[in-house]
């Protein structure tokens, strides 16, 4: 069955006339009759009794009747839900973002989003780097936002922006004090990290490795590390308790002051990683992925760590 067809049934149903119903389609008696004569001979047998005078629906005409019209009900809601889709009307868009971005960058967005298409809902997974690259790469979500992955987990990369990682100290503490710090000095105290295997602790871990070697670290280990955390609210948190210090993204300054911490710029050499959106390969968006995406793509993003210090 098609729908012309069932809506050509539909139309000679409920006038039971093919004159009206024709009128009704905009179909010429001829027409009309070759499709209905389709259909039944698709379904094997009569569904309208004709005479000069009168049609009436056979046995099996009554009984397709709150199927068909059943089926078309459903038909011109689903064609009216793609199109309100299509057009942005509705809709839903899952993203995985790393909390320091989710919570930093994205509520600004995510509202000139949601001005744009108040109509379309927006579900957001705040997890740690690794479980971004597995949410996108599994097909669980179509975007997120992340440090640029290895070229070898098959995922697109659109940069953003470049985060330069800053030093975390306790508020209290004299190295507050200074307008910015060395790695020797920053590694000779407690170092508070986040725990393996997030992507910011192997960073770090390989950055200090390619340092000049530090006395004062045994030897093979990359961080003193004392202290380990999953999240960097909590790292924050034990900072400002005065428990070590620690290394974070730049988009963290505020959170991290926030917490009770103090921030203060590297001395070189500086670490730097890009942020941006990862997708699936040859993967299209939805409509209202794209959308996102393009807010995203075209806002202005955090530039250095000296404006994120200033905007403290």
């Amino acid at each position: 069955m098609t729908v012309k067809q069932l809506r050509a049934f539909m139309a000679v149903a409920q006038t039971l006339s093919f004159v009206l119903a024709g009128e009704r389609l905009f179909l010429s008696q001829s027409a009309l009759s070759l499709t209905i004569k389709g259909l039944e001979q698709d379904l094997g047998g009569r569904l309208f009794t004709r005479t000069t005078r009168q049609v009436r629906l056979t046995p099996e005409g009554e009984a397709l009747l709150p199927l068909a019209r059943r089926l078309l009900v459903e038909w011109d809601n689903t064609e009216d839900e793609l199109r309100q889709r299509f057009t942005l009307q509705r809709g839903r868009v899952v993203l995985a973002a790393m909390p320091s971005f989710a919570g930093n960058v994205l509520p600004p967005l995510l509202q000139e989003f949601r001005a744009r298409h108040p109509g379309v809902n927006v579900t957001i997974n705040d997890v740690i780097n690794e479980q971004v690259l597995d949410l996108v790469r599994d097909g669980h979500v179509e975007l997120g936002i992340t440090f640029e992955p290895a070229a070898d987990l098959g995922l697109a990369f659109t940069p953003l922006y470049q985060d330069r990682f800053v030093a975390v100290v306790p508020a209290n503490s004299p190295l507050a004090r200074q307008a910015d710090i060395g790695w020797a000095q920053l590694l000779a105290e407690p170092f508070i990290a986040l725990q393996r295997p997030s992507a910011v602790r192997l960073m770090l871990e390989e950055h200090v490795k390619q340092l000049e070697p530090l006395a004062h670290l045994p030897q093979g280990q990359a961080l003193p590390v004392a202290f380990e955390s999953h999240q960097l609210a909590t790292i924050g948190r034990m900072v400002g308790a005065g428990l070590g210090v620690s290394l974070v993204p730049a988009l963290c300054i505020r959170q991290m002051f926030e917490l009770g911490a103090h921030c203060l710029p590297l001395q070189a050499p500086v670490l730097e990683r890009a942020v941006g959106m990862v997708t699936r390969s040859e993967h299209k968006l939805s409509v209202a992925a794209q959308a996102l995406y393009d807010i995203l793509l075209h806002s202005e993003m955090p530039t250095t760590p000296n404006a994120a210090f200033g905007a403290i």
